[in-house]
């Protein structure tokens, strides 16, 4: 392994784009566990517009990195990286080659490299090319909320993601929207093909939480979306969600390429500076929701917008898995695969087939080299229509992102959940998408001065906010074992989903989801031990308005009375003995004083538990025997 100056590798850079490179290898990085180790070939010349030949399709770079013990091997895709430097320079053209491992143990890592030739249906049976080294890695130096300090976030089989480096589980928090958050004028090559509706962001309110020291790009872009970043890593929420292709949608402001309908080119220089915000994202703790299409271009099925824009269809392949959309699979995997918390969406408010579905979930889970969590969303109405289909061996995937109305998330949480286990795979189901479809999760009250949203009626005809959110869409998932929630913000208010540039705008809302989070993550809460049993508190079908209960026989009892609710009669069986209660208050994170809290005894083989619920507030129950 030769690992080159950096003044020589860009004299090189600069000096012999023409040429082909030496076959040098430098690998890069931190040179820690789970930190980004990056290795770069000096290849062949390619320029990413080009078809002749074409780095995206007529080369394909791999790289094998093997712990020293020999498990764990990673066979990582690689990709054309133009000069290397492409998210600074803006260049198209270069000799760099390159690919990305998060290394989970210390200790050598050996690498071998392939940069395989592709002629029409076939390969050169040697790889040119063929390079052998190794580099050591030493424990990290991160601390939280860095994702570094915690490892890999995996599927366990478990109705929870667990992180492989500190075994701890996830419950997740944070923006569903906008869907466009990555329509950014800072970044290359990025257009609005319908800007009056879905103009480009500038996410101007959050310049201000830029720090010093946070990364930018091109002599300072980047600022402000970094800076949206940091304001909700401040909040405490630890999640937020993307589109990364939406021609034919509603923002046609987002896509990999080169120009809209370029699918077999690859913008270089903007999935660098893509890679910048995802690279701070992970330091900050926050999860990657990767969207990866959107119903108006999952398939040919749907009679979509692009005839307004152009004559090339916006679906990859029909929907099927074909040339195009393995490229467009491969090149975000080998971009942004080794990040240790994402999911792979297959799409949002996917319409393809079972088949299709299928087969593009297994070309991810074969290409992934970690194996990261794969899950499906779609409309509310075709949920029992697509996942029966999909559970338990019908798929490789693990999880459910549900779109409900938002005082519907318990139950169809509940019902996920069962249903996935009784297939012989448990899912981890999360709710990142709210109806009704104009208001979403509504803006604090007063934001900009905005009520109008209020006027909207719920079908009892009464008019709900953010607190209501709170209490059906928040602890309704977590209280079904869920694994927790995005918030959408519909299109019709201010900050909607297609030009939110304000986090601000739900201030009050993420800190509800803050409080939440706390709750089990902080105070020793066993919930993945945990599961629902609502008919302990007089609530069999799990429905709103009505008490929840997470329980954990012969340990503890979690339930959530809505302010509704006078009393709540837990119903218990088992031998007499006292049991200490404890309230806690989800509006404000507050918990009574210790001496506030009772205890109250049961007897005999049944028997009810009273809990007085405060007047006009909802109110958790902390039960521990």
């Amino acid at each position: 392994m030769r690992f080159l100056a950096p003044l020589l590798c860009l004299f090189v850079c600069s000096c012999s784009l023409a040429e082909d490179g030496d076959g040098s290898v430098t690998v890069t990085g931190d040179l820690q566990t789970w930190h980004t180790v990056t290795l770069t070939l000096d290849g062949p010349y390619a320029e990413e517009r080009s078809d002749d030949p074409n780095p995206f399709t007529h080369f394909e770079f791999q790289v094998t990195f093997t712990h020293e013990s020999g498990q764990p091997s990673y066979l990582v895709p690689g990709y054309f990286a133009a000069d290397g430097r492409a998210g600074e320079t803006s260049a198209e053209q270069g000799t760099k080659w390159r690919a990305h491992l998060s290394p989970d143990k210390p200790g050598k890592w050996n690498y071998e490299t392939r940069l395989f030739r592709l002629g029409p249906g076939s390969r050169n049976p040697e790889p040119a090319y063929h390079q052998v080294g190794s580099f050591e890695v030493t424990p990290t130096d991160k601390g939280l909320p860095d994702f570094r300090i915690r490892g890999r976030l995996t599927y366990i089989g478990e109705r929870y993601l667990q992180f492989a480096g500190d075994k701890s589980y996830f419950l997740k928090a944070g923006p569903d929207a906008p869907e466009t958050l990555l329509a950014y004028a800072d970044f290359d090559g990025t257009t609005a093909e319908n800007p009056g509706k879905s103009p480009l962001k500038t996410w101007a309110p959050h310049l201000s939480d830029w720090k010093e020291g946070d990364p930018t790009w091109k002599d300072g872009k980047g600022k402000a979306l970094i800076g949206a970043l940091n304001y909700l890593a401040a909040k405490k929420v630890n999640a937020f969600s993307f589109l990364t292709y939406n021609a034919g949608g509603d923002g046609e402001n987002v896509w990999p390429f080169v120009e809209r309908d370029e699918k077999f080119h690859y913008d270089c220089s903007k999935l660098d500076q893509w890679g910048v915000v995802f690279d701070h994202a992970r330091s900050k703790g926050l999860h990657l929701h990767f969207k990866l299409q959107e119903t108006e271009n999952d398939d040919n099925r749907h009679g979509h917008k692009e005839e307004k824009v152009s004559k090339v269809p916006t679906s990859l392949d029909g929907g099927a898995l074909g040339p195009q959309r393995k490229l467009y699979l491969r090149e975000l995997i080998a971009r942004y695969g080794h990040h240790l918390a994402l999911n792979w969406n297959i799409g949002e408010e996917n319409t393809q087939s079972p088949d299709q579905v299928r087969a593009m979930a297994k070309f991810i889970r074969d290409t992934d080299p970690y194996d990261h969590p794969i899950v499906i969303h779609t409309f509310p109405n075709q949920q029992d229509k697509v996942y029966p289909a999909l559970v338990g061996d019908q798929s490789v995937l693990t999880g459910a992102s549900l779109q409900n109305p938002w005082r519907d998330v318990h139950r169809r949480t509940k019902q996920w959940i069962a249903a996935s286990a009784k297939a012989g795979k448990q899912w981890v189901v999360a709710n990142d998408e709210q109806n009704p479809a104009g208001l979403g999760v509504p803006p604090d009250p007063g934001y900009k001065g905005f009520d109008g949203w209020a006027k909207e009626k719920k079908s009892d005809a009464k008019p709900y906010d953010w607190t209501d959110i709170r209490r059906e869409t928040l602890w309704g998932n977590l209280m079904a074992g869920g694994a927790g929630v995005e918030y959408y913000f519909g299109y019709q208010l201010p900050e909607n989903d297609l030009i939110c540039e304000d986090f601000r705008s739900r201030d009050q809302s993420w800190d509800a989801c803050r409080i939440a989070l706390e709750f089990f993550q902080e105070n020793g809460i066993p919930f993945p031990e945990m599961k629902s049993a609502d008919e302990r508190v007089g609530n069999p079908e799990g429905k709103s308005g009505l008490p929840w209960c997470l329980a954990k026989p012969g340990g503890c009892y979690v339930i959530f009375a809505p302010a509704s609710v006078k009393e709540v009669h837990l119903t218990w069986s088992g031998e007499s003995k006292a049991l200490p209660v404890r309230r806690f208050f989800p509006d404000t994170g507050e918990w009574p004083e210790v001496d506030e809290a009772f205890t109250t005894t049961v007897s005999g083989d049944v028997d009810k538990v009273v809990l007085p619920t405060p007047e006009d507030r909802d109110v958790v129950f902390l039960i521990r025997e």
